[in-house]
């Protein structure tokens, strides 16, 4: 259970969703019941019925930076910036930020790069795996200039072209109901499936909704290229749990109720509190947890989370948490049903 090829599956290319459901809670639904090992089908409308009344939902109140820029070098050659680091509501941060950079020739430092609206930007810095550092100058602040030019950073699975036509589709629904804290250049997609009606019908069926943050980096999604999956390093991803949602937590704990964490980015940074004995604290800090199959769950009873690529170690943590066996009856059935995949796919609630 803990080499790389036990998380490999075939996935025809049709069932990667390219464009998200026609409304947000149409999507479709599998159901995975853990103590009776089945499997059901259903819509993500129907999720006030399937679950009880005094559940907790966590979701994840991240906001996705349209974080993408088009530019040019000196020489006249194109280049593609993904700006990683970004000011949220409390962590201001200045004109030089850390990138992924893709070009056909990787500039050296102090090369300039051209922008939209006389943004200019120097590199200032060189890292590992395509990252550079790129000191910005230009007109109106780096964070104004993202909102105004910037296009949102879709994983290369969901395929468009410069000026797609369905850009301010992805503006909108590559953004889940609750995204308030700017910060993430990846979107925790488990949240994209709630329309308001949805959680106003969960408030009626008695299941509450509470935030926290965790701002999703590039690093969760990068290639494991480790045979034991035990191994693979996770970058650090910043988080936050308010009062409300520690003492919510805390609550239902004490009462017996489940939390089911939205998400797999809310049931790492969770477990992550909850590996210190005793109640949940508010907390802001870093996280790098690794779930892989063994990992004692200690806060989260159930878990929504769509459907995720092979060999990730997204698929990693759905595995500790339902079993690798059972993972991978859901993935068959989803595959035979004509689930969509991934980003703006479909859903699994696993209780």
């Amino acid at each position: 259970m803990y080499h790389i090829e036990d998380y490999d599956y075939d996935l025809p290319e049709e069932l990667i969703a390219q464009v998200p459901a026609s409304e947000r809670d149409k999507s479709r639904l599998l159901l995975l019941e853990r103590s009776t090992e089945s499997l059901s089908d259903h819509f993500f409308f129907e999720l006030p019925r399937l679950l009880k009344a005094g559940d907790i939902l966590v979701v994840n109140n991240t906001r996705v930076v349209p974080a993408r820029i088009f530019g040019r070098k000196q020489s006249g050659g194109r280049v593609e910036v993904l700006v990683l680091e970004h000011s949220g509501d409390s962590v201001p941060k200045g004109n030089t930020r850390w990138c992924l950079l893709r070009s056909s020739k990787r500039p050296q430092q102090g090369a300039r790069l051209f922008f939209d609206n006389q943004m200019q930007g120097v590199v200032s810095g060189l890292g590992d795996d395509g990252l550079v550092q790129i000191t910005f100058e230009g007109p109106q602040p780096l964070d104004f200039f993202l909102e105004e030019k910037g296009i949102m950073p879709l994983p290369p699975y969901i395929r468009r072209v410069k000026e797609d036509d369905r850009a301010p589709i992805d503006r909108e629904r590559y953004q889940t109901l609750f995204a308030k804290k700017v910060g993430a250049v990846a979107c925790p997609t488990a949240g994209l499936h709630f329309s308001a009606g949805l959680v106003e019908d969960l408030f009626q069926a008695g299941v509450s909704v509470v935030p926290l943050t965790l701002h999703v980096g590039h690093g969760t999604f990068k290639p494991v290229r480790v045979q034991d999956i035990r191994k693979h390093h996770l970058g650090e991803e910043e988080y936050a749990v308010g009062h409300e949602t520690a003492d919510a937590i805390n609550a239902a704990k004490g009462q017996g109720r489940r939390v089911i964490g939205v998400g797999t980015t809310v049931v790492r940074t969770l477990e992550t509190l909850g590996r210190s004995k005793g109640l949940l604290r508010p907390s802001h800090g870093m996280t790098d947890l690794l779930i892989t199959p063994g990992f004692q769950f200690k806060v989260i009873d159930g878990m929504i989370t769509n459907f995720h690529l092979p060999r990730s170690s997204l698929l990693f943590l759905v595995s500790a948490f339902s079993g690798l066996e059972l993972t991978r009856k859901a993935y068959q059935r989803a595959v035979a049903k004509a689930y969509r995949f991934y980003s703006y796919g479909d859903a699994m609630l696993i209780i």
